[in-house]
């Protein structure tokens, strides 16, 4: 059994390993653009301890009865470029994982339920944008039955 709360900063140090593991199988997927950089957890607490403490921020996290971390994830509220008018801010997600990949369709759907609800009542949010490699397909396949729908792709290159 987990829990669904809110993320503190005493939950920092957990979250930075979650994502660590996100850029590893990310790196595999494309090493070149997703390369993790040397000490990227010590570079990335910093950051994630100043999205945690922002108003404007919607950081939660998936605790289970023992006290881990199954999940984390980390929304920002971002108006949408001047040349669109998707009817109210936009609800970014990108740093958003699960422990455990048979965990997406419980733990990932209740994490991106609560900040989608989250998006609306407190922001006002008409829309939400969440990042999810071509190749990771579990989370791929929590979003498409979420009803996400792809908008765009980064196509990369070595140079």
């Amino acid at each position: 059994m987990q829990a669904i709360r809110s993320a503190k900063d005493e939950d920092a140090v957990a979250i930075a390993e979650l994502l660590r593991l996100r850029r590893i199988e990310y790196e595999a997927y494309q090493p070149t653009f997703w390369r993790e950089a040397k000490d990227s957890t010590e570079k990335h607490l910093p950051h994630l301890r100043e999205m945690l403490a922002r108003p404007d921020v919607i950081a939660l996290v998936a605790q289970r009865d023992d006290g881990t971390l199954a999940g984390a994830l980390i929304a920002s509220l971002v108006p949408a470029p001047p040349v669109y008018a998707p009817g109210g801010p936009t609800c970014a997600i990108d740093d958003y994982w699960v422990q455990d990949p048979r965990e997406w369709g419980t733990t990932g759907k209740a994490l991106l339920s609560q900040a989608m609800r989250r998006a609306k009542e407190q922001f006002g949010a008409a829309q939400a944008v969440v990042v999810c490699a071509q190749r990771d397909l579990p989370k791929r396949a929590l979003l498409e039955a979420a009803s996400y729908s792809v908008a765009s792709e980064w196509w990369t290159k070595p140079l």
